[in-house]
């Protein structure tokens, strides 16, 4: 801190390439925040060992359906306490740019399974006799304006109608929100008997089970006895956690986890050759400067901290200003992807990580630059003023 006054007045020689610079870290750790964050979503929850919620597909392929007879043989397997299904429908609301998640299911077995949701039980019994009824999370309703009583026309984009139509109409009997600080509500839920009916191909089959374990049963014995019990039938299973099944969902993209790390490394390395730029014009510019600072008992080691904290000062305004901004669209992400993909998280961890990454760039990109002014010379220093 002796130095700081001196340090902070040299970052700012130069105020436009400055800026510029800061620019350039703000955006790199911006997108580290968001790429981690996703990458975050994609790593999360592979591991049975700890769940207490199962998701059963299809062993090929998750656009695969599983046939509805499989329900009863899932719910007699030992240690599982409840079971039920969803679908994935794919529709948009009067735009296609107003794609949001909607699930096919069973009214009471859907909010028994996930106790996070909070509907009214009149919503919900009311939602359970209406056949044509849907209900949606707040933040849905609140994203369109939505209210209960509303006819909600959905365009398919998958599933036709028997009458060879694309467009469902929905009645909107309720409206539910969550407990869980990091859940997401932007989704539709719809009664999966007037699904099953109304559909024109696939009848008797639904998209996955999700079940609910005992307490204190083991989930990965659970797994495997589902599994074996589909072995070598015309529809084996995979079953793992919802995190595991959302990954394998979003993974239908690409190997979205290898492009996030490709990412971030060209994003490192291109901000490594600027901010490395940056400090060896800076001391090109300022060697006299050095000199004169030798001159008056400065000593080597005292330039090299000097220009040092300089690069990693830079660093942490802006990566800083970028790790913030990134925290705050995270956020909104989780919620926004949270039905498509769970675990969409900026940690503690990660933060600290990427502190560590700014003082570790801001020392490569200042290295070179410090160790020449360091090894300056007060004659030579002064000889090229």
């Amino acid at each position: 801190m002796k130095y700081f006054g001196l340090v902070w007045k040299n970052v700012w020689r130069k105020k436009a390439r400055t800026l510029l610079t800061i620019l350039s870290v703000f955006v790199a750790f911006l997108l580290f925040a968001l790429l981690n964050a996703i990458g975050h979503a994609f790593k999360a929850g592979v591991d049975v060992a700890q769940a207490e919620r199962l998701v059963v597909i299809d062993k090929i392929s998750l656009i695969n359906p599983l046939p509805i007879s499989y329900r009863n043989k899932i719910a007699s397997t030992p240690g599982v306490a409840a079971v039920t299904h969803q679908s994935w429908f794919g529709g948009y609301y009067q735009d296609p740019r107003n794609q949001f998640a909607q699930f096919p299911t069973e009214p009471y077995g859907y909010f028994e399974m996930y106790p996070e949701h909070v509907i009214s039980k009149e919503q919900l019994d009311t939602w359970a006799k209406t056949r044509t009824g849907a209900v949606v999370g707040r933040e849905l309703a609140e994203q369109f304006g939505w209210k209960i009583g509303d006819r909600i026309p959905i365009q398919a984009t998958i599933w036709t109608k028997a009458d060879g139509g694309r467009t469902w109409e929905f009645d909107l009997v309720g409206i539910f929100s969550t407990d869980d600080p990091r859940g997401t509500t932007a989704f539709m839920l719809m009664n999966y008997d007037y699904f099953e009916e109304a559909r024109a191909f696939g009848k008797g089959t639904v998209g996955w089970y999700v079940l609910r374990i005992n307490k204190g049963a083991d989930p990965v014995a659970i797994a495997n006895a589902v599994d074996n019990e589909f072995a070598n039938s015309p529809n084996e299973t995979e079953t793992s956690t919802e995190a595991a099944f959302a990954t394998s969902f979003a993974k239908q993209f690409g190997n979205i986890a290898l492009i996030v790390q490709l990412i971030l490394g060209a994003v490192f390395f291109t901000l490594l050759l600027v901010a490395g730029n940056t400090m060896a014009q800076s001391i090109r510019e300022r060697i006299s400067e050095i000199g004169v600072l030798k001159t008056l008992g400065f000593t080597d080691h005292t330039v090299l901290g000097i220009v040092l904290a300089e690069s990693v000062l830079i660093m942490l305004i802006g990566g800083v200003l970028g790790l913030s901004i990134g925290w705050v669209l995270v956020q909104g992400l989780g919620q926004q992807m949270g039905a498509f993909l769970p675990g969409i998280f900026l940690g503690p961890s990660a933060l600290l990580i990427g502190l560590g990454c700014m003082i570790g760039a801001g020392v490569l990109a200042g290295a070179f630059p410090a160790i020449k002014g360091m090894r300056l010379t007060i004659v030579d220093a002064l000889a090229r003023r």
